[in-house]
């Protein structure tokens, strides 16, 4: 078993919960499936989204990187921002906006910090890091890279987080966790973090380098290529060895209904 932290709907402060990556969890001697509990999203700062940070990625796009407007691959993180109104939570609905038919599903690993984080050294990354959580980075499909089409990124419920943050100790090597996508309970997209083109370390310390980092904040790894799409009525889980994984429901933006649930 593993201790994780976790805030459940409501709550104003973290509970520990202890989990073995099945679906019952164990919190103050009782035990619950993950299913019946009301979650809400573990992270409070602000969560940072990475493009083209997986091999793959680049080599799916290699031509393109070469040639006009962006003339070679990135020298340096691609970087944008999962606003708050992006936030969602575990086994909640994840809306398809009006006019749209699919999503496109980006799993990711959350990096989350424990404390300030400015130009940091490679070898002292791990300091500042409190542990890790599942990210699903939804967006709209768009083409757009090196100048990401925010709005097609930043969609009310557009995060889901969670539904926990296992401690960075627990995870012994960040650089080789495996990222599996499944929809309807079929396996449609696995990938790993030693795929990355920036480690876990090497990201952080260049991100830092331009740009401080705040405790609570989420720093995403990367989307690995091929982000699977999904339409209304598909059960989303992605799973990241070690770390967790996160449910949630594709519906349609017409049934969400004010304040959470559905009509």
């Amino acid at each position: 078993m593993h201790q994780a932290k976790v805030k459940f709907a409501g709550s104003t402060i973290y509970d520990e919960i202890d989990i073995d990556f099945s679906d019952e969890i164990k919190w103050n001697g009782s035990t619950f499936n993950h299913r019946d509990v009301s979650w809400q999203a573990p992270v409070t700062g602000t969560v940072y989204g990475t493009l083209l940070n997986f091999q793959g990625q680049l080599d799916l796009m290699d031509k393109e990187l070469h040639d006009k407007p962006y003339n070679a691959p990135p020298k340096k993180p691609i970087m944008y921002i999962k606003t708050a109104n992006t936030v969602n939570s575990h086994n909640s609905a994840v809306a398809i906006p009006r006019g749209e038919n699919v999503v496109q599903i980006g799993a990711a690993l959350g990096i989350v910090f424990g404390k300030t984080a400015t130009n940091v050294a490679t070898e002292n990354v791990m300091d500042y890091i409190a542990g890790y959580t599942v990210v699903n980075d939804v967006s709209i499909p768009h083409d757009s890279f090196y100048r990401p089409d925010i709005k097609n990124k930043v969609r009310d419920g557009f995060c889901p987080v969670g539904p926990w943050i296992i401690d960075r100790d627990n995870v012994k090597d960040p650089d080789n966790v495996t990222l599996r996508v499944h929809v309807n309970g079929e396996l449609v997209q696995e990938n790993n973090t030693k795929n990355l083109v920036r480690s876990v370390a090497q990201l952080v310390s260049e991100v830092t380098d331009f740009m401080t980092l705040h405790e609570g904040d989420v720093l995403l790894a990367g989307v690995p290529e091929n982000a699977p799409l999904v339409k209304k009525g598909d059960s989303v889980r992605i799973e990241i060895s070690g770390v967790g994984f996160l449910e949630n429901t594709i519906v349609e933006e017409t049934e969400i209904v004010p304040g959470g649930g559905f009509r």
